[in-house]
């Protein structure tokens, strides 16, 4: 029997995509080793997450409230977490692998002294023993491995799981877990918050990307892929040569390294189509690639592809839609 711990995170007071992915896989780990499943919200004001978490089949739910936790801060959220995960007497810390998870789950497997694995989609049982899978070789095939220590943190894959159904007629006990810490202990301080996205949507939560990469030579291309995405209600992406180069934000990246996203379309331009990139797609329903170079990888995935410069085919297509859509 294991006890599994779930870290929940919140957009507001509402539990993330995230979070309910990591509740829903928690649950069907549960009930293959008889198992119970926990979760532990951190922040300033939990207790609608709390209520949202027991409805997404947590049957118990630690909050943590501070208001030193309304940001993210590393540490704090470190700190915190071991707290709970020690209270309870897990045995498995499941969290989401996004930005945050990203941060966390080596910290995290650290300080408690646990095995950690990252990007799981899935497990298996066989008996007693209990492996995790994992996409390997750039999402070409998947492994399983199983651990050597009895505790184990395990970041999630986002959207690999169908996200939790909730049910509020379930009940479940909510824990308030006095935290204090001094501000002394805090390494780093928020000072203000710039807004970089070029859209209000998310990637991971957007039906529409238009993504641009290397090709489009540098940071003015984006505006022609800015204007297209607002035009389809979309958002727009980036791959890493173009956030590395600095044209767009880093939080623009899609890939293994970036967003892992599942848009109903993924318009790609003037990206190649590096393995790390196409690991960010692989569950996109429509992959459109616009490439001067014929031999590019992208083509390899893209349902239609168009070879050509994109300062040709953006712009003109833009205006079409343009006759079509307003």
């Amino acid at each position: 029997m294991s006890k599994i711990l779930i870290f929940a995170t919140q957009q507001e007071d509402s539990l993330t995509s995230g979070a309910k992915e990591a509740l829903a896989f928690g649950s069907r780990l549960a009930s293959a080793t008889s198992g119970s499943v926990e979760a532990v919200l951190v922040g300033s004001s939990n207790m609608s997450g709390a209520t949202e978490a027991i409805a997404c089949g947590a049957s118990k739910v630690y909050t943590v409230n501070n208001p030193m936790l309304a940001e993210y801060q590393v540490e704090l959220f470190v700190d915190s977490l071991l707290k709970v995960f020690h209270q309870s007497g897990a045995d498995v810390l499941l969290l989401s692998f996004d930005r945050i998870g990203k941060d966390l789950v080596g910290r995290l497997a650290t300080s408690i002294g646990a095995s950690a694995i990252t990007e799981v989609t899935d497990f298996r049982t066989e008996g007693t023993k209990l492996t995790w899978v994992r996409p390997i070789y750039g999402d070409k095939a998947y492994g399983e491995y199983s651990t050597t220590r009895p505790k184990v943190v395990v970041g999630i894959r986002k959207k690999s799981q169908e996200l939790a159904v909730p049910d509020s007629t379930r009940t479940g006990e909510i824990i308030l877990v006095d935290y204090t810490v001094s501000e002394e202990v805090v390494l780093t301080k928020l000072v203000v918050k710039i807004q970089s996205a070029l859209s209000d949507i998310r990637l991971e939560d957007a039906n529409i990307i238009v993504s641009g990469g290397r090709g489009l030579g540098g940071p003015e291309g984006f505006q022609d892929l800015q204007s297209l995405a607002e035009l389809l209600s979309g958002t727009v992406g980036a791959s890493r040569a173009a956030c590395d180069a600095g044209w767009v934000p880093s939080n623009l990246q899609v890939g293994q390294t970036g967003a892992v996203v599942t848009p109903d379309l993924y318009i790609a331009v003037g990206i190649s189509g590096a393995s790390q990139h196409l690991a960010g797609i692989t569950n996109a329903k429509t992959v459109v690639a616009i490439n001067t170079d014929s031999e590019a990888p992208i083509f390899k995935r893209a349902n239609l592809g168009v070879i050509a410069d994109y300062k040709t085919v953006i712009p003109a297509l833009t205006e079409k839609l343009k006759k079509v859509l307003v």
